[in-house]
């Protein structure tokens, strides 16, 4: 296949509906990228993948764009700073992730929560979010709000709880993220001490997604 040339292969879009382009090069010989280009998603592929490996790295590098998009609109998203805000915003978590099936009396931030970052109460439709949410990124603030409104659905972590927050796409990174923030927590080290240096939660944002596949 020359460099450059498209897959041939049925239509494929992002969880967005915008179209996927698939280009295969054999210039490309150990990388994957992914990249915006006129309102299409472009997957770059070294020519000798497999139909296989081709559906594997392009549904990898999608899922790649889909996060740093995530990511993007966090920055210019503001956070709820209301009860109010904060409860639309449960309700619009609900409709996306639930089908609209959680539906919670009230949601509120609260500053008498230092051992959990929400809680619930099924039986009277309560959710509360610990305000020390509020310096997080909005994704992980959605975890949280998910994962309560979750146990308006099913009280206990079992694992019809655990399916329904699989349509969270960034679950298990924020599950990663909180954990990450109580370890630190627990050793009494805060980011953005004075005096204290160190690694970033979070790396710079690359302008495009790449990859590098293990060798068959």
């Amino acid at each position: 296949m020359t460099p450059g040339k498209r897959s041939r292969q049925a239509v494929l879009t992002t969880a967005n509906g915008a179209p996927v382009e698939v280009r295969r090069s054999a210039r490309r010989t150990r990388t994957v990228a992914a990249f915006w280009e006129n309102g299409t998603a472009v997957v770059a592929i070294p020519a000798r993948f497999t139909a296989a490996q081709e559906s594997e790295w392009v549904h990898r590098m999608l899922e790649k764009l889909h996060r740093q998009g995530e990511r993007r609109a966090d920055k210019g998203r503001r956070q709820p700073a209301t009860d109010a805000a904060l409860a639309a915003h449960a309700a619009h978590l609900s409709a996306q992730y639930f089908g609209g099936r959680a539906v919670p009396t009230s949601v509120r931030w609260v500053s008498n929560q230092n051992s959990r970052w929400g809680s619930a109460t099924p039986s009277e439709g309560t959710i509360r979010l610990s305000d020390k949410l509020r310096a997080m990124p909005q994704w992980v603030v959605d975890y949280v709000l998910l994962h309560e409104l979750a146990h308006l659905l099913v009280a206990g972590h079992n694992a019809a709880f655990w399916k329904l927050l699989e349509a969270y796409p960034d679950t298990l990174r924020a599950k990663a993220f909180l954990e990450g923030v109580s370890f630190a927590t627990s050793r009494g080290w805060a980011p953005g001490e004075p005096g204290r240096t160190g690694t970033p939660w979070l790396p710079p944002e690359p302008a495009a997604a790449t990859g590098t596949p293990t060798r068959p």
